[in-house]
């Protein structure tokens, strides 16, 4: 998640604690795995599994609840995160060493700590929880370290060799997103694969090989049929705007108004795309949530 035209979303320590507080406490409630995270000035990143509650319910109230705090506390209004999260389905087999690596090195490689002996003291990555500097009862030490071995002392060895190793890639690319050429680990075995005849499913939301593509979309199509069949999807729709509002410091009125001020636009653009291509609505219907023209919605779904 990143701040909002790459401004900063964490002014001082303790908006960074009321956001690690948030964030543990909406964990242990929902039983939501969290086994990598990095708090930056103006993004973070976060390795989780999702529970009770599924991933957009946990991340709504985790960004609007630090949103209202943020805006509150430092006396501004509006959005402070760009657009909805960016969420990527991973495959924990093939990927999770790396995204766990590639997570708590961030720090490190963008030059906020010189070295490792400086990671472990940084308090707003996990890799201060997998060395025991710091430990959260929310974060999941210990299944990290069952990827790295059966015994605590080898599996930690082997998990700073790890990162010690991961420190000479440049890793952003290659977990920042699914598709065929990721999935299939490179151009090269793509053009491969092709001459062969083979083909591999690619998704830009999911990581993993074509078989997981595959699986993934079929189980999120069918989910989806099951949530709009016996839900309202003009409530949905009423939730939305309205959280979206609260979040922007904003009245719905003043949302449905027509003024372009500010990041409406953009907060409009991202409610219409959702509406069109998740509940279905109707260019029409969309309009008339949104409160602008027909033809306007049609010009954000097309150029979203």
């Amino acid at each position: 998640m990143r701040g909002i035209e790459q401004g900063v979303i964490f002014r001082d320590d303790d908006d960074r604690k009321a956001f690690m507080s948030r964030m543990g406490d909406l964990a242990k409630s929902s039983g939501t795995g969290i086994y990598a995270y990095a708090l930056m000035s103006n993004h973070v990143h976060i390795l989780l599994k999702s529970g009770s509650m599924g991933l957009s319910t946990f991340m709504r109230r985790l960004l609007s609840g630090y949103a209202q705090y943020f805006n509150l506390r430092h006396h501004r209004v509006g959005h402070l995160f760009q657009n909805r999260y960016k969420s990527i389905i991973c495959q924990e087999d093939a990927y999770f060493e790396k995204l766990v690596a590639y997570i708590h090195l961030n720090p490190l490689k963008a030059g906020i700590v010189s070295s490792f002996d400086e990671l472990v003291r940084y308090p707003w990555s996990g890799h201060a929880d997998m060395m025991k500097h710091i430990l959260h009862d929310w974060f999941d030490r210990d299944y990290v370290l069952r990827y790295f071995g059966a015994q605590e002392g080898k599996a930690r060895a082997a998990y700073l060799v790890f990162l010690e190793d991961e420190m000479g890639f440049d890793r952003e690319s290659e977990l920042s997103g699914g598709g065929i050429i990721r999935s299939s680990g490179g151009w090269s075995k793509v053009l491969s694969m092709r001459k062969q005849g083979l083909w591999e499913v690619g998704d830009e939301r999911i990581l993993g090989n074509g078989d997981f593509v595959t699986e993934i979309l079929a189980q999120a199509e069918k989910e989806i049929k099951t949530q709009l069949a016996g839900v309202d999807r003009l409530e949905l729709v009423k939730q939305d705007i309205e959280e979206s509002c609260r979040s922007a410091g904003i009245t719905v009125a003043f949302f449905r108004s027509g003024s372009r001020r500010g990041s409406l636009p953009q907060l409009r653009r991202t409610l219409a795309k959702k509406f069109v291509d998740e509940y279905g609505l109707s260019l029409a219907e969309v309009a008339r949530q949104l409160g602008v023209t027909g033809n306007a919605v049609s010009s954000m779904v097309r150029n979203e």
